[in-house]
Order: C-alpha cells, then sequence, then structure tokens
C-alpha cells in the first residue's frame, strides 16, 4: 500500500510500471516498466509532488516487494531529501532561493539537469528528476530541456507536475505520458487530516469542504496558525463590500492592487468563489453540501436575499476575472470590474 490518499487509479497506473528486480533499465522500457518521462497534471496541493515522490521512492527501492518499503536505505534517504539518485528541481527567484508561489524554473537549472543526467547512477538503478510546476518554466529553460526528452539516457526518468498541461509546450507534452490527478472526496481527506495528522474533527470537516479536493491545501492551512482569522477577515471584507457604495468598493480595489500580492489574491479570490457557490447551494435546498459549513446561517441570510441568476452570474465573472488576473498586469482595472459586479446586500 503506497502511503497516499486518494489518486487510486493514478497509482495503479504507477504500479504497474514498477520493474522487475531482476530486470535491466533497457530491457522494460516502453514494455510495461517505466516510461522515460511523466506529466502529472491537477490544482495546486492536489498531491503531484507527494504522488511523484513516493513512485520515486517505490523505483530505487531495493526491497524486492512490497515497493516503496519505507525502511530501506534507498527509502529513508528519499524521505530525507538526500538520496544521491534522486533530485528536486523547484522554481527559484534571482537568487537561487526557492519560490514556488513566483519563482521560475530557470535555464541554469536545465543546464545542471542535462549535465547529471549524462552520470550514472550511485546507488539505484534510475537517476530520477522531480521538476515542480513546470507552469513556471521559462522558454528557455522548456528548450533547453526538450534534448533530454527527446533522447533520454536509459537510467534518466523525468517527473514532471503542472497545473494544467494547457501552460506548457505541446512537444513538452507530448513526449510525456500524461496522468491527471483528480480531486480527492472530502471524506477521504477529512479522514486523512484526523487520522494521520491528528487534527480536531470539526477542523478536518471544515478544511476537508473548503480544499476543493486537495489534500496538501488542507495540510497546508492544518499548520497555518493564520488561517482562521485570515479567512474570517477576508469573507468579513466580501461581506462589509457587499453593502459597500461605490466609492468604497473602488477603494477596497485600489488597497488590494497597490499590494501587489499574487498568491493573497489569488487566495481571496478563492474563498470568494467558495462562498458564492455555498449561496447558490443554500438557493437550491443543498445548504448540507456548502463548504463553508461553520456559517450556514449567514450563507442562508445572503441566499435568501438575491436571485439565483445574480449568484451565477457573478460566479461566472469571478472566473473570468481570476483568469485574466493570470495573463495580464492590470490587476487593478480587473479588480475594480470585479467590486464593481458584486451582488448588492444590505
Amino acid at each position: 500500500m503506497w502511503p497516499v490518499y486518494g489518486h487510486n487509479t493514478a497509482v495503479h497506473l504507477l504500479q504497474r510500471t514498477l520493474p522487475s528486480p531482476l530486470a535491466d533499465n533497457s530491457s522494460q522500457r516502453g514494455f510495461g516498466g517505466p516510461r522515460h518521462a511523466y506529466l502529472l497534471v491537477g490544482a495546486q496541493g492536489i498531491g503531484k509532488s507527494t504522488l511523484a515522490q513516493v513512485y520515486a521512492q517505490a523505483l530505487l527501492c531495493t526491497e524486492p516487494s512490497d515497493r516503496p518499503c519505507g525502511v530501506c536505505r534507498s527509502c529513508r534517504l528519499i524521505r530525507s531529501g538526500n538520496h544521491p539518485d534522486f533530485r528536486l528541481v523547484a522554481p527559484v527567484d534571482r537568487e537561487g532561493a526557492v519560490d514556488r508561489s513566483a519563482g521560475l524554473l530557470r535555464v541554469e537549472q536545465a543546464a545542471t539537469i542535462i549535465r547529471d543526467s549524462i552520470l550514472s547512477p550511485l546507488e539505484g538503478r534510475y537517476k530520477i528528476f522531480l521538476l515542480q510546476d513546470m507552469q513556471q518554466a521559462n522558454e528557455s529553460f522548456a528548450n533547453k530541456l526538450l534534448k533530454t526528452l527527446e533522447e533520454p539516457p536509459a537510467h534518466v526518468i523525468l517527473l514532471l507536475t503542472a497545473t494544467e498541461r494547457t501552460q506548457l509546450l505541446p512537444t513538452i507534452v507530448s513526449r510525456c505520458q500524461v496522468i491527471e490527478m483528480q480531486p480527492i472526496a472530502p471524506t477521504v481527506i477529512e479522514q486523512a487530516l484526523g487520522q494521520h495528522w491528528q487534527a480536531e474533527p470539526k477542523q478536518a470537516q471544515l478544511l476537508a469542504r473548503l480544499a476543493g479536493g486537495r489534500l496538501g491545501w488542507a495540510v497546508t492551512q492544518l499548520h497555518n496558525a493564520k488561517f482562521d482569522a485570515e479567512r474570517q477577515e477576508q469573507l468579513e471584507a466580501l461581506w462589509r463590500l457587499a453593502a459597500a457604495n461605490r466609492i468604497q468598493r473602488l477603494a477596497f480595489s485600489e488597497q488590494t492592487a497597490a499590494k501587489g500580492s499574487q498568491p493573497q489574491l489569488f487566495n481571496m479570490l478563492e474563498l470568494w468563489t467558495t462562498w458564492w457557490r455555498d449561496v447558490l447551494l443554500a438557493q437550491a435546498n443543498c445548504i448540507d453540501a456548502c463548504s463553508n459549513i461553520d456559517l450556514r446561517e449567514e450563507i442562508a441570510r445572503q441566499a435568501a436575499h438575491l436571485s439565483q441568476e445574480t449568484v451565477q452570474k457573478y460566479i461566472q465573472t469571478l472566473k473570468r476575472i481570476e483568469g485574466y488576473l493570470h495573463h495580464t498586469t492590470n490587476t487593478r482595472m480587473a479588480l475594480d470590474v470585479l467590486l464593481l459586479q458584486l451582488p448588492r446586500i444590505v
């Protein structure tokens, strides 16, 4: 049993590629053994890197059966981040510090991968590279990596992660086996938070509902001491804005745009989208299916003041503006539209 919650289809697919302990690398490549490159696609925090690392652990595990065993030297080295044949490559800032929110995969990193891939493994049968957040690769990185993807040495396996395949060069995608990571059921996330991370029952249930199928997101928020306060602050700001006039709404837009924090902005938009979906669920007499289960009374109150058509249109506006913000630098204009179209509740 792999230490992965949910994603059973992806796990079974990868388990079937584990080579026989007696087979050499070249004899099984393309014949039921591991492919030279995999692209794991799914939302941020859904578990792409976790699954990729467990797969690498299984490929390098020295136990003849039940791989990964979790106790052999190879498994322990990967878990501690010190295996000489496993390399994690993440986006970095200009100074070279890891920054997965705003950093880039840079051409210097691709050059290092190419250089290291030529060398034979030191301990295992493979040399494995986990490339996180390929959607944040600059064009030079992607183009330089293509050579290794086209003609990889027999001992090299590349594991790529990305939020969407459309954000990558088609030439990159075509050289990988794509594995789509599906959202995990809230019940599975709730159980995992309670059993593995010792979350309180009410906290586990709330985070599982808010997670949108992303166990990694839920675990991050479980350990975020500021999560409850920040969530309450953002929701109260939304409620105030729903009763505010145009001048107050535009002032909030100006202040938010001036902060210049894209991760914080997208977190706010995600929370707002979840809130309005809950309002829509309440209007459809499905309030028990809402995500903000601790705020049912406020959800019901707002649902009674608006039409379903109004809420549906604003949810569409939220998704459209979020898409614009991923591709435009004019944050202020996008937020102005979002705030001016916010449904009014007095």
